[in-house]
C-alpha cells in the first residue's frame, strides 16, 4: 500500500474516533450544558486502562503498570469505557452536586491537572513519563495483519464502532431522558421545579459522556499502540470543544462535520505536510492559531455551528394538541413524561 492511503486511512480513524468523542462531550455540554474542562482526563483514564488489561503482567517488560491482564479485543475496550464511567461518579459527586458554570469548569480542569501529575510522576501505576509502549495491537495477531493492513482494518472497525455508537447516542438523546438533559441546560431551576432530580441527570449525562470519553481513548491507544502523559494536556480538551463549536452543539451530524473540518483537516492532515525547512513545528502551531481564529469567527457570525440544533417535541405533548394555539405554547425543550 502507498504511503498515500496510508495517511488517508489514518486519517478516517481519527475522524471516526474524534467523532465518538464529540458525542460524549457533547451530552455533557451540548445536552445538558456541563463545562467540563477535565474531559480528556477521561480519555485518558480509557486509553490508559485499554492499554493496561491489554498488556500481559508487567515482569520482564521494561514497563511498571497495575493489572496486565493479557485481556483480548473488544473486552479490554469495555474496560476503559467502564472505567472512565466509574471515575466520573466520583467526580460527579465532588463537583457537580454544588457547583455550577465557571466555578465547576475550574474544579474540573483542576481535577484533570492532578490526575495528570499522578499519572506523569507516579511510575508505578502507568509507567510515569513514557507511558505505555507495545500494547498489542487487537484482531491483528488473528488475522495476521501487517502494519499496513491494519491501519485500514482498525480504521473501518472504528468506523462502525462510532456508527453503532451513534446510534445508541440518537436514541438517547430522542428520548424523555434527552429532552429532561436539555431542559436542565436550558433552565435547571425550572426543571427542578417540575420534579426533576438535576443531580441525578447530570451524573447519568456525565456517565454516558465518560463512556464515550473511555471508548474513544481505548481506541487511540490501541490505533497506537502506546499513550503518554504528552497526548492528554488539558488543551486537547478544547480541541474537542472546538469540533462541537465548529460543527454545531446538540446535533450529531453537525459533530462530524465539526471533526472532519477541525480534527482530520486542522490537526492530523498538517501533521503529515512537510516542515518549513528552519522551523520546526511551524506548521503546526499556524494549525492552532487557524483552529483559534476559526471559533472567533463562528462564535461571532454563527454561534450555532455549521449544522444549527434542531428542537425536538415531545410526542406525547404533541399528540395531546388539539387546537393551533395551544400547538404554538408547547416547551419544545422540556418533557412532558
Amino acid at each position: 500500500m502507498s504511503a498515500f492511503w496510508l495517511y488517508v486511512f489514518t486519517l478516517i480513524f481519527f475522524l471516526f474516533d474524534y467523532f465518538i468523542l464529540a458525542m460524549g462531550l457533547n451530552i455533557q455540554y451540548g445536552e445538558t450544558g456541563i463545562l467540563n474542562f477535565a474531559y480528556i482526563g477521561f480519555v485518558a483514564i480509557g486509553a490508559y486502562m485499554t492499554g493496561a488489561v491489554s498488556m500481559p503482567n508487567s515482569v520482564g517488560t521494561g514497563q511498571h503498570y497495575i493489572l496486565g491482564l493479557n485481556m483480548p479485543f473488544p473486552f479490554n475496550l469495555l474496560v476503559g469505557g467502564l472505567s472512565a464511567m466509574v471515575v466520573s461518579v466520583l467526580v460527579a459527586f465532588i463537583a457537580l452536586r454544588r457547583l455550577r458554570t465557571d466555578y465547576l469548569a475550574m474544579v474540573l480542569i483542576s481535577l484533570s491537572l492532578v490526575f495528570y501529575d499522578i499519572c506523569n510522576n507516579y511510575v508505578p501505576l502507568f509507567n510515569g513519563a513514557d507511558g505505555l509502549y507495545n500494547v498489542p495491537s487487537p484482531l491483528a495477531s488473528v488475522l495476521h495483519l501487517t502494519t499496513n493492513s491494519f491501519t485500514v482494518v482498525f480504521a473501518l472497525l472504528t468506523g462502525v464502532i462510532s456508527l453503532i455508537m451513534w446510534w445508541i447516542m440518537s436514541r438517547i438523546t430522542r428520548s424523555p431522558l434527552g429532552r429532561t438533559l436539555r431542559a436542565i441546560r436550558d433552565d435547571d431551576g425550572v426543571a427542578a421545579a417540575l420534579g426533576k432530580s438535576v443531580f441525578r441527570y447530570k451524573l447519568t449525562s456525565m456517565m454516558i459522556g465518560s463512556f464515550f470519553a473511555g471508548i474513544g481513548g481505548g481506541l487511540i491507544i490501541q490505533f497506537n499502540t502506546s499513550f503518554n502523559p504528552s497526548a492528554w494536556l488539558p488543551g486537547e480538551t478544547f480541541v474537542v470543544f472546538a469540533v462541537i463549536i465548529v460543527g454545531g452543539v446538540s446535533n450529531n451530524i453537525g459533530l462530524l462535520v465539526g471533526s472532519l473540518l477541525v480534527e482530520t483537516m486542522l490537526v492530523h492532515l498538517v501533521a503529515f505536510l512537510p516542515a518549513i525547512p528552519g522551523h520546526p513545528g511551524l506548521i503546526l502551531n499556524i494549525a492552532a492559531m487557524m483552529i483559534g481564529g476559526l471559533l472567533m469567527v463562528m462564535l461571532w457570525f454563527r454561534p450555532q455551528g455549521i449544522v444549527p440544533e434542531k428542537l425536538r417535541r415531545s410526542p406525547a405533548a404533541v399528540s395531546s394538541v388539539t387546537t393551533p394555539t395551544e400547538y404554538a405554547g408547547i416547551d419544545e425543550g422540556v418533557s412532558h413524561d
